[in-house]
């Protein structure tokens, strides 16, 4: 049985003998306020007619029943009471309902009366059990008689009977009430449990929260509530690591940026990029019903895997340009060749040495210049790679730059190698025919304690808004691509509390500073 139909039973149980309780209760004291307002009207009738100045001359006649019987039937019928008897203070009575009784000795107890006091009673006289008032008439200072009104206990019973249909209708109207209230209630838990039974709860939570805690995913789970304001329902120890969350309920503003950006969409395997890592991310809807409940977020860390990729792709990049290198040298070297056999030995010789001496400059300034040598590597293999695929890369004259703690040499490649080839690509794609120059500028240096780099090409660039989507979502300038260049990039800037930006220039430019710890200024 569902823990929803177990509290709705439970509930029903416990206001069935609620309102019953209730009823007893309110059943119990009508029959007191019954006796209570009859013992009022019986005293207020009696003391009433004991004070008439007509009861007391009826009782100095030679006659007083002649006198009294018709009034106290009058006045009976007028009261609704059962009985009115006018007594002598021995008790013999003057009047009563039944006249066969007049003259007969009044059943019941009037000493309280003889001594001044009026009071009421119940007692089982002539006409069955009754309650009754007894009180004294006075003639002057001297008791003349006495005055018992009363009403029998089947005409109260009748009256207290007539009033328990409106007891018993209010008691079913609480119950049927209530009981609606109870199964809204227990709809309402029946929709929020999903109509599990507490066993099977249990069983879940205690499951649940075994896996959660041993799968080597990170796992979000989000509510309907997307206010920032609003915690995240569930957030595994995985996913706490991933995105260095502290213990204890983790409201959505905790959360980065782009993970709590459109919740409702529903995506696979995007890459999503914080400060220290690189992550896949999956939505997945919790529907219930028809209805939705929230939103799964799994999210798997690739920032190893990615490390590993750029560095595969730096030895890819510098095995080309060896490639590259090797193919023209062997150009070269059959165009020297040929000069030496047609016996222009003078233009192979000049030949050879302008063609070295172009070379060994570059390789001179940028080993001279640049204190990485991964770097100046880099920037000498990414100039063959972009002669080959047809663009011309120039690394500026003022290119220099010493020592740039605290970025390690694997963070220079990456932040530098990712904005060339960004570049790269930006300048061939923007080629609308084979004539059309495509070119890239790098400059990379030392200004005051900021390390500036600055990459400009001949593409279209890259718009505001696109940038930032950039650094957190990856971004690429291929159509239906996504790449994680300026993602990497904005993780190695934000990691040492630098910027990136764009400015206008001949074509576009991203420009990137980083303070460098103990630099001179």
């Amino acid at each position: 049985m569902s823990v929803a139909r177990q509290l709705f039973l439970l509930q029903l149980v416990v206001l069935v003998l609620v309102i019953g309780a209730g009823t007893a209760l309110a059943i119990v004291d009508q029959r007191r306020d019954s006796d209570e307002t009859t013992r009022r009207a019986v005293t207020a009738v009696a003391t009433t007619f004991a004070l008439s100045d007509g009861t007391v001359e009826a009782l100095r006649s030679p006659d007083p029943t002649a006198v009294l019987q018709p009034q106290t039937e009058q006045i009976r019928a007028a009261t609704g009471t059962d009985f009115i008897v006018v007594m002598t203070p021995a008790g013999i009575r003057f009047t009563h309902t039944n006249p066969e009784l007049i003259g007969g000795v009044f059943s019941g107890n009037i000493e309280r009366a003889l001594r001044g006091e009026t009071f009421t009673e119940t007692y089982a006289g002539s006409l069955g059990p009754s309650i009754r008032a007894v009180t004294p008439v006075y003639d002057g200072d001297r008791i003349a008689g006495l005055v018992s009104v009363g009403v029998t206990r089947a005409k109260i019973g009748d009256q207290f009977a007539a009033s328990l249909p409106t007891i018993f209708a209010v008691a079913a109207i609480g119950l049927a009430v209530s009981a609606a209230g109870s199964f809204l209630l227990s709809r309402r838990l029946r929709r929020q449990t999903l109509g599990m039974a507490p066993d099977e709860l249990r069983q879940m939570y205690e499951h649940h929260d075994a896996v959660l805690h041993s799968i080597g995913e990170g796992l979000v789970v989000l509510g309907r509530d997307s206010g920032d304001t609003a915690n995240a329902e569930v957030v595994n120890d995985e996913a706490r690591r991933l995105l260095d969350l502290p213990e204890g309920p983790v409201p959505l503003a905790a959360l980065p940026e782009s993970l709590r950006q459109s919740q409702d969409d529903d995506s696979r395997d995007e890459v999503h990029v914080t400060p220290d890592r690189v992550l896949l991310v999956s939505r997945e809807p919790v529907t219930w019903e028809g209805q939705r409940l929230g939103t799964v977020l799994t999210l798997r860390d690739r920032t190893e895997l990615q490390s590993i990729m750029g560095e595969l792709d730096s030895v890819r990049g510098f095995a080309e340009s060896l490639r590259s290198q090797a193919h023209e040298s062997a150009n070269r070297l059959h165009t020297i060749i040929t000069m030496v056999e047609l016996g222009r030995y003078d233009d192979a010789i000049a030949f050879a040495t302008e063609d070295l001496r172009l070379s060994q400059e570059l390789i001179d300034r940028l080993m001279t210049a640049v204190h990485e040598p991964a770097l100046a590597a880099l920037l000498l293999g990414k100039v063959g790679v972009a002669a080959e695929r047809g663009v011309d890369l120039t690394v500026t004259e003022d290119t220099a730059l010493g020592p740039v703690a605290p970025l390690s040499a694997r963070e220079l490649v990456t932040l530098v190698g990712n904005l060339v080839d960004n570049a790269i690509d930006a300048a061939r794609g923007a080629m609308e025919s084979p004539g059309e120059d495509a070119w890239v500028e790098v400059t990379v240096r030392q200004e005051d304690s900021t390390m500036v780099v600055r990459v400009a090409d001949s593409g279209p660039g890259i718009p505001a808004d696109e940038l930032d989507k950039a650094v957190t979502r990856g971004y690429s300038t291929k159509s239906g691509q996504r790449g994680l260049g300026l993602a990497l990039v904005a993780q190695v800037v934000a990691r040492h509390g630098g910027t990136i930006h764009t400015e206008p220039s001949l074509g576009s430019m991203v420009v990137v500073e980083i303070p460098i710890e103990g630099a001179a200024s």
